[in-house]
């Protein structure tokens, strides 16, 4: 299905206040979903200097992705990367796929914003917002602990984010 069309439709789930149909009908068109995902939930809406989304649940255990009710307000491909950033963490949780280190899956999660390794089908964001996963992401890695196992785990990728931001730049 073309992103227009695409588009169109989370506009007019949005005119209906059908929040939560519209983004289960972006899991289904952009194969997001995953046997760990238990489903959404609305908050208060967002600002658009800041868009949260969360995952929550405990760790092995079903997640849900709360969303502000307000979320279809904002440009389509950033929405998009931010489901994939919480549908990353749904999948990490899961006890068959389990991060228990929340800087590997925050690490994991900016980088699949940036690359689409495990979502090829999300549109890339602008320059923007791709300085900015890139930067969130680097905040993870500095976390891991310097040269720590972990860090050493992702070097090859932290290179590839560091190239993506001098190309930005």
């Amino acid at each position: 299905m073309p992103f227009d069309e695409i588009e169109f439709t989370i506009k007019k789930f949005h005119e209906l206040e059908m929040t939560i149909e519209a983004a289960e009908f972006l899991l289904k068109v952009y194969r997001l979903s995953h046997h760990n995902f238990k489903g959404f939930e609305l908050t208060e809406e967002a600002k658009p200097e800041f868009i949260l989304m969360v995952t929550i649940g405990a760790l092995g255990k079903p997640q849900k992705v709360q969303i502000p009710k307000n979320v279809f307000q904002f440009p389509l491909v950033l929405i998009l990367n931010l489901l994939a950033h919480e549908m990353l963490h749904v999948k990490q949780k899961a006890p068959e796929s389990l991060i228990k280190d929340k800087n590997e899956r925050e690490w994991q999660a900016y980088y699949e914003m940036l690359f689409h390794k495990e979502f090829p089908l999300i549109p890339i964001a602008s320059n923007y917002y791709l300085k900015h996963f890139a930067s969130k992401g680097m905040e993870y890695y500095h976390r891991m602990g310097r040269n720590s196992e972990l860090q050493l785990k992702y070097l090859a990728q932290k290179n590839e984010v560091d190239e993506l931001i001098k190309n930005l730049t």
